[in-house]
């Protein structure tokens, strides 16, 4: 992947519905050229897919993570619970003393208290640590 390959990938993730020649002009390439690249950085991994990014009017206007511990070979029971909650969007494996961080959104306090509670009686979970988002500063995805 090149500087140019960089550039496509960051004008992409600014608005992933650009038209070719569009791209093509910012990056002062020919349209077949650029439509030759994204084909090589699908093929290569570097683009999975192409999506929209929600406005904040979109977005639940509750967010929360989550730090659980769980017990030793309880992996695959605590992910299941996680994955039957609605309000759990991501849940990703981390190193340290804890186990996994999951991310939540709901649309109200009562949401998130009652996704957190069931997060805590699962069976598998030693112990969790809530943290409620206020507002963000910066967001790049």
């Amino acid at each position: 992947m090149d500087k140019i390959d960089q550039q496509l990938l960051n004008l992409l993730a600014e608005d992933a519905r650009a038209p070719v020649a569009t791209l093509a002009r910012r990056l002062d390439l020919a349209r077949t050229t650029v439509q030759a690249r994204m084909e090589r950085l699908e093929r290569q991994g570097h683009i999975a897919g192409y999506t929209i990014r929600r406005g904040t009017a979109a977005k639940a206007p509750l967010r929360a993570t989550v730090l659980i511990s769980i017990e030793p070979r309880s992996g695959p029971t605590v992910l299941a619970r996680l994955k039957s909650l609605p309000d759990v969007t991501r849940v990703h494996t981390t190193t340290g003393r804890f186990d996994l961080i999951a991310e939540l959104e709901a649309q109200s306090s009562e949401a998130l208290d009652d996704t957190l509670d069931r997060i805590g009686e699962a069976k598998g979970v030693k112990s969790s640590e809530s943290l409620v988002h206020l507002s963000t500063k910066i967001d790049r995805s």
